[in-house]
C-alpha cells in the first residue's frame, strides 16, 4: 500500500469486514501549530481567545487591541522552556495503552477514555518515543495474532465450523485492529508518514495475519479445502453460507494471498469438475438439454464471481468452462444435434448454440460448415428423387424460408451464415440439371393462372419475389425460359391469366434479374396481344360493313409474330364450312392492310363457345376447337363410332381419343359412351347425353392434357438444346476471331467464362469439330492441341 492511501483518511479493515467502529467516539485535540497559523488568519475576527500548546497545557495568549482605523496586530508569547517529564512517563504511559490494547485484544471494557489514550501517544510521539511505541505496540499485536493462528493448529473441528470459527477470528482482528488505530492516529499520521519502510498500523496487523497464516501451512490448506468444499456443494446444488465464502475469500484478498493459495487450486478444481460432467453428460442428455445445462453453468459461475469470487478469477474460470463444456465437444454436438435441431426448426435452442459457440474459437465458423452441409444434403433429398417433382418447388420456397429464420433470427442476421445459405442453395438446386429450372417455370404458371384464388395480389407478389430468389440459383435460366414462355403463351391466348399486372410484374423482375435480352420476346408476346385486340375491333367493324352471311358467327383472333411464340406443329383438320369462310375474310382482310406477310392458322391453340340445348335447357359449352367439331357433329347424327368422328373431323387418333374423353368421361359428360369406363377405345360408340344436368349455364369443359405433355415436353427441351449449340458457336467464333490463335484447353476455359448455362467438356467438344467440319476454324498442323481462326 502506498504511502499517499494512508494520508487520505482512516481506512476499514476490508471488503468483508465490519467498518462500524470508527473513531467518532474519539474527540480528537486539534493540532495546536495549525490552530495557531488558523488563529493568526482570522484575527480581525475575534478580541482574545485560547490556544493549545503542544505539551497540551493551556497558555492565555495576549492580545493588542488597537483602535479601530488601526490594523489589529496578534503578538505570541511562548515558555522559555518546557516542563521536564517523570523520569517514570515512558513505562507509566506504554503500560496504560498497553493495558488498552490487551483490553481491545480480549474484548473487554476499558478503565481509560479514548482521548485520555489518545493524548497520551500524542505525548509520546512529541517526546521522541514514537520509534518505541510502535514496536512496542507491533510486538503486542504480533504475540495476538500468533496465539489466535495457533489455536487451529491444535483443533480437529468439523471444516465448516473450522471455516465460520477462522473467519470469527478474522473479523475480531479487523474490528481490534479499527480501535487499536483509533487510539494510535496521531502515531500513524506523523511517525509512521515520516518514516519509510514501516507499515502503517491497520497494513501492520494485516502483514502479521498474512505472516502466521503462511507459516502455519496446515491453517492454509485447511482454510482453503474448506472453502473449495463449500463451493463444490454449491454446484452440486447445496445451500451454502455465501457470507461466509465471501468473508473468507475477501480475507485471502485483503492478505494478498488470494492467488497462490486459492485461485490456482480453486481453476484447477473447476477444469477437474467439468471435464468430468462434460464427458457423462454428452452421453446422457440430448443436445437442446446439454446446451441448457452449459448455460446455467455459465450463469452459475458468474453469479459466484459476483457474489464472493474476486473478479480477477472471472476470465480463467469462465474460460475453463467454455474450454472443458464447449470446446472439447464442438464436433460431438454438431454431429449428434445440429439436423435434429434445424429439421425441429428448434429456434431458441439455435439460438442458444449460436450464441455458445460465440464464446468457442472458431465456434462459429464451425457451426457455419455444419450448417452448409445440412442444407446441401436436405436440399439435394428435395430436388433429386422424382417423386417429388410435384411438390418440389413449394418444398424449396418452404425450406428457404425456415432456413432464412434461422439466420436472420437465430444466427444474430450473420453475413458469413447468409452467404453459406446462398452457395449451398446454388449447389444442391443445380444438382439435377433442368428439371429445377423447368418446375420452378411450371409452377410460376400453377400461379399466375385465372383459376388460382389460393392469394390475394399482395401475396402473390411477395410469393413471385420469393421464386424470384431461387431463379437466381439456377445455372439453366435459358430452360426456364422456354417453359416459361410456352406456358405464358397458354394464359394469353387462352385467357387464362390471373392479372396482367401480376404477369407484368414477373416480366419486370426477369428483366431486371437477365437483363432486356432476356425478356424482349416475352414482352412481344405481351404487345402482339395488344395489338390484336385492335386488330379484332376493325375486323368486326369489316365484317359488319361488308355483304356476307357471317354476322351469326363471332370470331376472336390472335396475330402473332413467329419469332416471339413458341413453335407450334401445323395440324390440318377438317373445320365447318361457315367458318372456313369467315378465316378467308379474316385474310382478305388483314392483307390488305398488311401486303407480304402470311398467316398460318393453328387450330389447336382455338377454343369456342357453343349453344347446345338440353331437356333441362339451354346451356353455352366453353370448348377448345377440336371439342366443338365433335360435337358440331352430332347435329346432323345421333350416334358416331370413333372412326365416324375421325374420318369426319380428321383429328389425329391421340389428340381424339383425348377429346373425346373429355367430353365423355369427364366431370362434364355432354356424350354418353358405349361401352361405359374411362379409356377410349376404337370401337366406341357415341351419343349426345340429352339428360345432361349442371346447374351452371355457362359451363367450361377443360380438354384433357396428356401427363406434362411428354411430346411437348421433349420439344421444349431440344429447342432449348438447339439454341444453347448456337450460343456456343456463337462464342467459339467470337473467342478465335479476337484471339486469332488458341489451344484447347485455353478455349475451354474461355467458353466456361462465357456461357451462362451448365455444359459438358463433351459437348463442347462436339461443337468446336461441328466448327472445324464448317471452316469457321482449322487445327494447327504443327500442333493438333491449338486451333486458328479461319478468316
Amino acid at each position: 500500500m502506498s504511502r499517499h492511501s494512508r494520508t487520505s483518511e482512516d481506512r476499514g479493515p476490508n471488503r468483508g469486514g465490519n467498518n462500524e467502529h470508527s473513531y467518532s467516539g474519539i474527540k480528537r485535540k486539534r493540532d495546536t501549530q495549525a490552530e495557531i497559523e488558523n488563529m493568526s488568519d482570522n484575527t480581525h475576527k475575534r478580541a482574545n481567545f485560547s490556544a493549545v500548546t503542544q505539551n497540551g497545557l493551556n497558555r492565555n495568549l495576549n492580545i493588542l487591541n488597537l483602535k479601530p482605523a488601526a490594523t489589529k496586530k496578534l503578538v505570541i508569547k511562548n515558555l522559555k522552556s518546557e516542563p521536564k517529564l517523570p523520569d517514570d512517563y515512558r513505562e507509566q504511559t506504554w503500560d496504560k495503552l498497553k493495558s488498552a490494547v490487551l483490553d481491545i485484544q480480549k474484548s473487554k471494557p476499558n478503565c481509560y477514555s479514548l482521548e485520555e489514550l489518545y493524548q497520551a501517544v500524542e505525548n509520546m510521539c512529541n517526546h521522541k518515543m514514537a520509534n518505541t511505541l510502535y514496536n512496542n505496540l507491533r510486538l503486542l499485536t504480533e504475540s495476538h495474532v500468533r496465539d489466535n493462528i495457533e489455536q487451529f493448529l491444535a483443533e480437529s473441528m468439523d471444516r465448516f465450523l473450522f471455516l465460520k470459527k477462522m473467519n470469527d477470528t478474522w473479523q475480531n482482528h479487523c474490528h481490534q485492529m479499527i480501535m487499536i488505530r483509533s487510539i494510535f492516529l496521531y502515531l500513524d499520521r506523523t511517525y509512521v508518514l515520516q518514516t519509510p519502510h514501516i507499515h502503517s498500523i491497520w497494513e501492520m496487523g494485516l502483514e502479521l495475519f498474512r505472516q502466521y497464516i503462511l507459516q502455519y501451512t496446515l491453517v492454509q490448506t485447511r482454510i482453503v479445502d474448506g472453502l473449495l468444499m463449500l463451493i463444490e456443494k454449491e454446484r452440486q446444488g447445496d445451500a451454502v453460507d455465501r457470507t461466509l465464502l465471501k468473508s473468507l475469500l475477501r480475507m485471502l484478498t485483503d492478505l494478498q494471498i488470494y492467488d497462490q493459495a486459492f485461485e490456482q487450486k480453486f481453476l484447477v478444481a473447476t477444469e477437474r469438475l467439468y471435464a468430468s460432467e462434460g464427458q457423462r453428460l454428452m452421453q446422457e442428455m440430448e443436445i437442446p438439454e446439454y446446451l441448457s445445462h452449459v448455460d446455467k453453468r455459465i450463469l452459475e459461475e458468474n453469479e459466484r464471481v459476483l457474489h464472493y469470487l474476486d473478479s480477477g478469477t472471472k476470465y480463467q474460470l469462465i474460460h475453463n468452462i467454455e474450454k472443458q463444456l464447449l470446446s472439447e465437444h464442438v464436433n460431438n454436438i454438431l454431429q449428434k444435434g445440429l439436423d435434429g435441431l434445424l429439421e425441429g426448426n428448434r429456434l431458441a435452442d439455435l439460438s442458444l448454440l449460436y450464441v455458445l459457440f460465440g464464446r468457442v474459437k472458431n465456434g462459429h465458423s464451425e457451426l457455419c460448415v455444419s450448417f452448409n452441409a445440412y442444407i446441401k444434403k436436405r436440399g439435394r433429398t428435395i430436388v433429386i428423387d422424382p417423386e417429388k417433382d410435384k411438390e418440389m418447388v413449394q418444398e424449396l420456397l418452404d425450406f428457404k424460408d425456415t432456413m432464412d429464420n434461422v439466420v436472420a433470427n437465430c444466427f444474430n442476421k450473420n453475413e458469413k451464415f447468409s452467404n453459406s445459405l446462398k452457395e449451398a442453395f446454388e449447389y444442391y438446386i443445380n444438382q439435377r440439371a433442368n428439371k429445377p429450372a423447368e418446375l420452378i417455370a411450371k409452377f410460376v404458371d400453377s400461379k399466375l393462372r385465372a383459376g388460382n384464388k389460393e392469394a390475394t395480389e399482395e401475396e402473390l407478389e411477395r410469393l413471385l419475389d420469393k421464386i424470384m430468389v431461387l431463379f437466381r440459383f439456377i445455372h439453366g435460366k435459358d430452360v426456364f425460359e422456354a417453359f416459361y414462355k410456352k406456358d405464358l403463351a397458354k394464359r394469353l391466348l387462352v385467357g387464362k391469366s390471373a392479372s396482367v399486372d401480376a404477369e407484368k410484374s414477373m416480366l419486370s423482375k426477369l428483366k431486371q434479374e437477365c437483363g432486356g435480352g432476356f425478356t424482349s420476346k416475352l414482352e412481344g408476346m405481351f404487345k402482339d396481344m395488344e395489338l390484336s385486340k385492335d386488330i379484332v375491333v376493325a375486323f368486326k367493324h369489316y365484317v359488319g360493313n361488308s355483304n356476307n352471311d357471317l354476322s351469326s358467327l363471332e370470331m376472336t383472333v390472335h396475330i402473332l409474330t413467329m419469332g416471339y411464340w413458341p413453335t407450334y406443329t401445323p395440324m390440318e383438320v377438317n373445320i365447318p364450312e361457315n367458318m372456313v369462310q369467315l378465316q378467308e375474310v379474316f385474310n382478305k382482310f388483314y392483307l390488305s392492310k398488311h401486303s407480304g406477310r402470311k398467316l398460318q392458322w393453328q387450330p389447336t391453340l382455338g377454343y369456342c363457345v357453343l349453344k347446345a340445348r338440353f331437356k333441362s335447357g339451354r346451356k353455352e359449352l366453353v370448348v377448345s376447337l377440336f371439342q366443338s367439331l365433335v360435337l358440331l357433329l352430332f347435329n346432323l347424327s345421333d350416334e358416331l363410332t370413333f372412326d365416324d368422328i375421325k374420318t369426319a373431323t380428321n383429328i389425329e387418333d391421340g389428340e381424339l381419343k383425348r377429346t373425346l374423353q373429355s367430353l365423355a368421361c369427364g366431370k362434364a359428360r355432354v356424350l354418353n359412351k358405349t361401352p361405359r369406363g374411362r379409356d377410349i377405345e376404337i370401337l366406341d360408340k357415341f351419343n349426345f347425353n340429352n339428360e345432361f344436368v349442371n346447374k351452371l349455364y355457362r359451363i367450361k369443359i377443360n380438354q384433357i392434357q396428356m401427363k406434362e405433355t411428354t411430346e411437348e415436353q421433349k420439344a421444349t427441351e431440344e429447342r432449348v438444346y438447339q439454341d444453347r449449340q448456337y450460343q456456343i458457336d456463337a462464342a467459339i467464333v467470337r473467342i478465335m476471331k479476337m484471339r486469332k490463335t488458341l489451344s484447347h484447353n485455353l478455349l475451354i476455359s474461355e467458353l466456361y467464362l462465357q456461357l451462362k448455362f451448365p455444359v459438358k467438356p463433351a459437348d463442347l467438344k462436339k461443337r468446336i469439330e461441328s466448327l472445324i467440319d464448317r471452316d469457321y476454324m482449322e487445327r494447327d498442323k504443327d500442333n493438333p492441341n491449338q486451333y486458328n481462326y479461319v478468316a
